[in-house]
């Protein structure tokens, strides 16, 4: 018996920790015999213990010629020598590696808060770190994404077989079209309208036509497993980090114009004032009569020649205008937020940071896709069956404090007592468009937004006005999708690749795991975005430019570029000799001698002073002739001798 190997434990994938539990975690579990021998356990709580380092970094080498890994997270200061006794790949200077800290036996001392050196074992070299794909790649690694998929679960892929129509209905006559960026290689909705006749029950027929994924992805095989585990898809400048494989995403289930695709679709039947009368739910075949950009149907929109049927595009403008007329009835928030793009060149580097365009052709796409979204979730909501909602709390009590006291000074105000609806902060984005503040006033009210996540409970839509809701129109991409789809399928007895019990069982599990890999993402795209602004702001050292503050924290302000919308640092040890409190409640900093305030949305003009796209840190100087403050003085290492000064205050 004692040469007979240990049992193998397997811990159950769960949200329930948001991602806690990594390599070296301690837990307690509760385990639960199989029959073959192995164990199942469940996550109870986790345990106190040493957590591995782990980083993504750049090899360097010191005048001694020892090698060493200075990592790419601010967040983790100093160098980290290799290891002794471990085998390390080759490595060569300015190589980009995945490294984990190598297990001490002087780890009780770091439980004891003592010091000591962290060596760290390379686990994997990812390129060159200044190659032009280093940036995404830090990004992905930093935050754990896997980006490469097991051979498994590309060869389970490529095996598909597209499907036959069978028992489908056959919507292949019908002109459904995909509208997509430029850029776009999945195409997972297609969309057809039409208005009915004078006498009919309602006044337009909206169809929204959702790849079947369902149908190449079996529930608990190894391309699930693996979709359930990344939860979604990435998007980074350069590259997608896809939920699915390309044989699946870009190929079977991509809504390719003039081939025959598998789909769920919802049928509605609206008002003109854009209320959902009807709907019901089906699998189809259908054959993608063109593929138009947002730019193409804004071009038809505004009566440009551009390519595609014209009249289905007026037909989906009419639709649109229904459904706008329902979203301000309901008071759903209309954030008017400028997000940055980054444009790349052929080679990868970033010539240009710019606001994304925004048209009506966009906000077409999002409505009909909101719409099939509340069927979907209206479907097996009143049917009791299991659904995997899109929830989003309204803002806390001290949420809407802190933005009550924020807005009070521009004139802007809200109900002191009472609850604070979408309606009312609806009623303060009209009042604040066209204005010089418009920008402070939506990013005010986005900051006091509740998180949006997924769940089996239905607590509604704030921010959307909407009672029930939940994701269904892109299964390529979100796996929340993907369940929705198959519950519908179950529900509707509509074949194959439906919800099975023990799924839906765990669903409130499978919500809090996708809700944290989204989390996830976002934080890795954030961070990307980052990277590359910092390295286009590289080429501008020593430039001016104009800017607002887009924050304000204790140790500095953040600086939002106009026009590049390139973001970087002011620190506050860089503000003039003055003294300065944060005061969270104004998003202010409050100079103690000179009364002087930096607010959230003032403008400014600075000079930018270093960028470093491997460490993702811009910062920059203020340029300001305000007779009362007066500049550190800076060492000829450049850092200022009031720093020290500063610290005590901040402490």
């Amino acid at each position: 018996m004692h040469d007979a190997p240990p049992p193998v434990i397997h811990l159950k994938a769960s949200g329930r920790f948001g991602g806690q539990i990594k390599p070296g975690s301690r837990v307690l579990a509760r385990m639960t015999a199989q029959e073959d021998g192995d164990y199942e356990a469940s996550a109870i709580r986790i345990l106190p213990g040493v957590e591995r380092i782990r980083m993504v970094g750049v090899v360097r080498k010191n005048r001694d010629e020892e090698i060493h890994v200075a990592p790419t997270d601010r967040r983790q200061r100093g160098f980290f020598p290799l290891a002794t006794g471990v085998k390390h790949p080759p490595l060569s200077e300015g190589d980009l590696v995945r490294a984990i800290e190598v297990p001490s036996p002087r780890d009780g001392d770091r439980l004891r808060g003592r010091e000591r050196t962290t060596r760290v074992r390379i686990e994997e070299v990812l390129g060159k770190a200044d190659s032009t794909s280093a940036i995404s790649l830090i990004a992905i690694h930093t935050a754990g994404i896997p980006d490469s998929f097991p051979g498994d679960v590309v060869e389970e892929a490529e095996r598909a077989k597209p499907v036959g129509l069978d028992n489908r209905a056959d919507l292949r006559h019908l002109p459904l079209v995909t509208i997509d960026g430029e850029d776009a290689r999945d195409f997972d909705d297609a969309v057809f309208a039409e208005r009915l006749q004078t006498d009919a029950k309602g006044d337009w027929r909206l169809i929204v036509a959702i790849a079947d994924v369902a149908a190449f992805v079996a529930e608990g095989s190894a391309l699930d497993q693996e979709a359930s585990k990344r939860g979604n898809s990435t998007y980074f400048p350069d590259r997608v980090v896809p939920m699915l494989p390309e044989a699946l995403s870009n190929d079977l289930c991509s809504l390719r114009p003039g081939e025959d695709r598998a789909v769920l679709f919802v049928e509605m039947t609206l008002t003109a004032d854009g209320e959902i009368l009807d709907h019901n739910f089906g699998r189809a075949l259908i054959r993608s009569a063109a593929r138009l950009t947002y730019d193409e149907v804004q071009a038809a929109r505004d009566g440009l020649k551009a390519d595609g049927p014209q009249g289905a595009i007026d037909s989906l403008f009419g639709v649109f205008a229904a459904l706008q007329r329902a979203r301000k009835s309901r008071g759903a928030l209309d954030l008017d937020l400028a997000e940055p793009h980054i444009q790349l060149s052929r080679k990868g580097k970033v010539t240009g940071v710019v606001p994304r365009t925004r048209y009506d052709s966009h906000r077409l796409i999002e409505e009909c896709m909101i719409a099939a979204n509340v069927c979907a979730a209206q479907a097996l909501g009143r049917r009791g069956r299991p659904c995997l909602y899109r929830n989003h709390d309204a803002p806390g009590p001290e949420k809407i404090a802190a933005a009550r006291d924020f807005l009070a000074p521009f004139g802007y105000r809200l109900p002191k007592t009472g609850v604070v609806t979408n309606k009312h902060l609806t009623s303060l984005l009209d009042k604040a468009r066209g204005t010089p503040e418009e920008g402070l006033i939506n990013e005010t009210i986005l900051r006091s937004q509740a998180q949006a996540n997924y769940g089996s409970d239905n607590i509604g839509h704030f921010g959307l006005g909407l009672l029930d809701y939940a994701h269904f129109t892109s299964p390529i991409r979100r796996y929340s999708d993907l369940v929705v789809h198959r519950s519908l399928i179950r529900t509707f007895n509509l074949g194959d690749g439906g919800l099975s019990e023990e799924r839906a069982a765990g669903l409130n599990e499978t919500g809090e795991h996708i809700s944290f890999t989204e989390r996830r993402s976002a934080s890795a795209e954030r961070d990307s975005a980052n990277r590359y602004m910092a390295a286009y702001l590289v080429e501008h050292l020593g430039e001016q430019a104009d800017g607002i503050i887009s924050g304000v924290t204790r140790f500095g302000l953040f600086i939002r570029l106009n026009g590049s919308m390139a973001e970087g640092l002011i620190p506050i040890a860089e503000l003039g000799s003055d003294y300065f409190d944060f005061d969270p409640a104004r998003q202010q900093l409050v100079g103690r001698r000179s009364g002087r305030t930096f607010t959230l949305g003032d403008s400014v003009t600075i000079r930018i002073r270093s960028a470093d796209p491997l460490t993702a840190t811009s910062l920059f100087e203020l340029i300001d002739d305000a007779p009362d403050v007066k500049r550190p003085e800076r060492s000829k290492h450049g850092k200022s001798r009031k720093r020290n000064a500063v610290k005590r205050h901040r402490r």
